[in-house]
């Protein structure tokens, strides 16, 4: 997986180890010097800063004491708990940490070999497409003798700390770690692709139903070993990190640390007995300040759960900064640019969709989805700017993507070529505006679409117990053949075999200038009387020019 990692500014860290062990040296690193640039973005504010090593700072400094864990964690002056949640997280995650920070018995400080010590580490993170390898020396800034920002419970534990300076070092300087997103962070962590959810627009406040899905979702994702953060909106920057009355900080990121059902009663009683609790367990960064409410560490909640399930999910009486509350993917990645030039056919900057006339210029890219069941999360990035802040050109340009049902199988569509081949003759788009069947009995009825093409189809999800389905269904097709129609077919769902309920069969010519439809539903074949019980209404529009639709 790393065999194509790119060394940060061109520093390759075996061979810069390798010469200062033999010059007996120790690193000193001339990208990311131990100087207030390396700090701050314009000018000290804290003080005094003094740059020490580790040694210098304790006997025997280890990167990891007794492992490593979400404990270790305590986030220090900056204010980039969004960070420290994300390192939170990662700690519960031998797999993902080992990433970020490779051969890592390698890199201990091995007391048989005090000569190997060269004062010199490296860590990786995801940029944009890539793994990167950020080489760091090991001085660290410091305040009357204690670290300034993220720091361990063990004085002589040294991972979180600097894991955060090779970031502030990928970024610039820790100022750019002054505010964040925790999903950044765990995407630069992981490579992964992370899906912000906001509970205030979901309605889970009002809807139970919701709120189980909402869980069995989040707990499908911890257990395949997705991160997962979480926190409190502050509307505004009096808000920010204000305390409430529950014990919770706003504005402030917390980790998930574990999620799971939790069986209650004691003894036979919790064996046999169904009820469980859907519990989530968080961390505060700061390593203190926890929920105060119910299932908080020392609520009289917990004297429901056994001593063997307390101790199965970790539950300790301390404020450590955790506490709970009660309430296998596949990937692609594709690059591209918006690109600007005069000829439409080559122009690759289109704008947003209200631009009709080059919107479909823009970049465009095909993928399928062979299962209903399937769910696909697309996350469009764009480089990280943080490191132009220092030049006031650090904000990220507005982007975005337009999603769209079609029926072709192809990689990104080259619109010369779409325009011009000779086979292609014109294309439809077809949008399924509604159905109405005309059924006796109700329950019988659980009906899905199918909408087919010269051998393309697209079909739509299963609607539960309903004569007037709302499939919300468009399709594009890009045809070969105009004599071939274009088929609109309703199936009932049934546990043996699906029944055919009807079907509308549509020309799509170029000369029908009427884009709405409401047609009957009829038989399959070309009987007379064949009409069922059913309406179909779509909007058609065909054309040979592309950017017509």
């Amino acid at each position: 997986m790393f065999s194509s990692v790119k060394p940060f500014e061109g520093q390759q860290f075996s061979a810069l180890r390798k010469q200062c062990q033999q010059n007996r040296t120790l690193f000193e690193d001339p990208v990311f010097p131990a100087v207030d640039q390396s700090l701050f973005y314009h000018g000290n504010r804290i003080g005094k800063v003094t740059w020490k090593r580790p040694k210098e700072l304790c006997e025997d400094p280890h990167l990891f004491v007794n492992g490593i864990s979400a404990h270790d964690l305590h986030q220090g002056q900056l204010g980039n708990c969004w960070f420290v949640a994300a390192c939170s997280s990662l700690a519960s995650r031998e797999a993902l940490w080992q990433k970020v920070i490779p051969d890592w018995k390698d890199q201990e400080w091995d007391k048989q070999k005090p000569e190997s010590y060269a004062g010199i580490f490296h860590f990786r993170f995801w940029r944009f497409g890539e793994w990167v390898d950020v080489v760091i020396d090991d001085r660290l800034p410091t305040a009357n003798g204690q670290l300034i920002y993220c720091h361990s419970n063990d004085s002589n534990e040294f991972w979180s700390a600097l894991v955060e300076k090779a970031y502030a070092k990928l970024c610039v300087c820790y100022d750019a770690l002054d505010g964040g997103n925790t999903a950044d962070a765990l995407v630069d962590f992981t490579g992964g692709i992370s899906e912000p959810m906001d509970l205030l627009e979901g309605k889970f406040s009002q809807e139970e139903e919701a709120r189980n899905q909402l869980f069995e979702r989040v707990l499908k994702v911890h257990n395949r070993g997705g991160l997962i953060s979480c926190s409190i909106r502050a509307t505004s920057q009096a808000d920010m990190e204000a305390r409430l009355d529950c014990g919770l900080v706003k504005g402030h990121a917390y980790a998930v640390t574990d999620v799971r059902k939790v069986r209650l009663g004691t003894g036979l009683l919790a064996f046999f007995k169904s009820e469980k609790l859907s519990m989530i367990r968080m961390r505060n960064p700061w390593g203190q300040r926890e929920w105060i409410g119910a299932w908080s560490d020392s609520s009289e909640e917990w004297k429901r759960v056994s001593k063997s399930e307390r101790e199965k999910i970790g539950v300790t009486v301390e404020d450590d900064g955790e506490f709970c509350i009660h309430k296998i993917w596949e990937e692609a990645v594709m690059r591209g640019s918006w690109c600007r030039h005069d000829d439409p056919l080559t122009n690759r900057s289109g704008g947003c969709i209200n631009h009709k006339a080059t919107f479909l210029q823009n970049p465009q890219y095909v993928f399928d989805v062979t299962k209903a069941e399937d769910e696909v999360l697309i996350c469009l990035q764009q480089q990280d700017k943080r490191a132009q802040s220092k030049d006031g050109k650090g904000d990220n340009i507005a982007i975005g993507f337009y999603i769209q049902n079609v029926c072709i199988l192809c990689t990104q569509m080259n619109l010369e070529k779409t325009f011009l081949h000779s086979e292609l003759v014109f294309l439809s788009q077809l949008t399924l505006k509604s159905v109405l069947l005309f059924l006796n009995d109700i329950s019988a009825s659980d009906p899905y679409v199918v909408i087919s093409c010269e051998g393309q189809k697209v079909r739509s999800l299963v609607h539960k117990n309903t004569q007037n389905p709302d499939f919300d269904v468009k399709a594009v097709f890009y045809r070969k053949k105009p004599k071939e129609p274009i088929r609109v077919q309703i199936y009932n769902q049934n546990i043996l075999k699906d029944s055919f309920m009807g079907q509308a069969t549509l020309s799509g010519d170029l000369s029908d200038l009427q884009h709405l439809h409401t047609l009957r539903l009829r038989d399959k074949g070309n009987r007379q009387n064949s009409d069922l019980p059913g309406l179909v209404s779509v909007s058609l529009t065909t054309s040979d020019v592309l950017t017509n639709i």
